[in-house]
C-alpha cells in the first residue's frame, strides 16, 4: 500500500522496509516540505518492530537541489529564515541522522547543498554511476555551514573527501564520489533501488533497539544539539 503525504512524497511498505519517495520535482526543502518529511517519519518511526527505511526521489534529473531559499526570503524575511526555518530544518537532518533504523539513500539524481546534507544524514548512500552530481555548493554562494550541519557532513564516510567538497564546491558524479569515499556505492540506474532495498532488507533483521543504540553512540557528537 502505498500512502501520498500531501504531495510531496509517497511511502510505501515491503515487509520490514519502508520506502519513501519524493515525488516534487527537485525536491527543495521549503515549510510543506518538511511538514511531509515530518509525518513520514511520525508513521515510520511509531511503527514497533524491526525495520529500515529506504529513502529515494521519482525525478529523472533530482534527488534534491536543496533549500527552495528565494520563495522563502521574498515571503518571509531573512530574520525569518535564520530565526525561524533554518533551525528547524537543522532538527529534520539531526532527526534523520539519528532515526532509530538503518537509513539508506538512493540517490537517482542531482544532491545538493541541503539535499546532500540530508543524504549525509544516513547510513548509507546508493548513488547512480551514470547520472547527478553530489555537491555542498555554499562556499561558492556565500553560505557558511551551522555546526550542526558540520557535523552532519562529517558523517560521510570519508572525511578528507567531505572537506574537499565542502571547502572548493566541486560537484562528483557517482563513480568519482566513491573514488573520493564520500558516497559508498556508484550504480546504473537499473541496479541503484534495488540494491538499497536488498541492504535494507537484510539490515531490518537486525534488532531496533540494540542498532539504534550503536548508531547514536558512534555519532555521539551530536548529543549536544538535542536541547538546542
Amino acid at each position: 500500500m502505498v500512502s501520498r503525504i500531501m504531495s510531496w512524497m509517497n511511502l510505501s511498505r515491503e515487509g520490514d522496509v519502508w520506502l519513501m519517495t519524493l515525488c516534487h520535482g527537485d525536491n527543495r526543502f521549503n515549510n510543506e516540505s518538511m511538514a511531509a518529511w515530518n509525518e513520514a517519519l511520525d508513521t515510520i518511526e511509531a511503527t514497533e518492530g524491526n525495520a529500515a527505511l529506504v529513502i529515494t526521489a521519482d525525478d529523472p534529473k533530482f534527488f534534491s537541489n536543496g533549500i527552495d531559499i528565494e520563495p522563502i526570503l521574498a515571503t518571509h524575511g531573512f530574520p525569518y529564515f535564520l530565526n525561524d526555518f533554518a533551525p528547524r530544518l537543522e532538527a529534520l537532518f539531526l532527526r534523520v541522522a539519528r532515526f532509530p533504523m538503518p537509513v539508506a539513500f538512493a540517490l537517482n539524481g542531482h544532491t545538493y547543498a541541503g539535499g546532500a546534507i540530508m543524504a549525509s544524514a544516513g547510513d548509507i548512500r546508493f548513488m547512480r554511476a551514470d547520472r547527478g552530481r553530489f555537491c555542498f555548493p555554499e562556499v561558492n554562494i556565500k553560505v557558511p555551514f551551522t555546526p550542526l550541519m558540520t557535523e552532519v557532513v562529517r558523517l560521510l564516510p570519508n572525511s578528507a573527501g567531505a572537506w574537499e567538497m565542502m571547502s572548493t564546491g566541486v560537484a562528483w558524479g557517482g563513480e568519482e564520489a566513491v573514488a573520493k569515499g564520500v558516497i559508498e556505492h556508484a550504480l546504473s540506474a537499473e541496479a541503484l533501488l534495488p540494491t538499497a532495498m536488498a541492504w535494507a532488507t537484510e539490515m531490518a533483521k537486525k534488532d531496533r533497539a540494540t542498532y539504534t543504540l550503536i548508531k547514536r553512540r558512534f555519532r555521539v557528537a551530536l548529543d549536544v544539539y538535542l536541547s538546542k
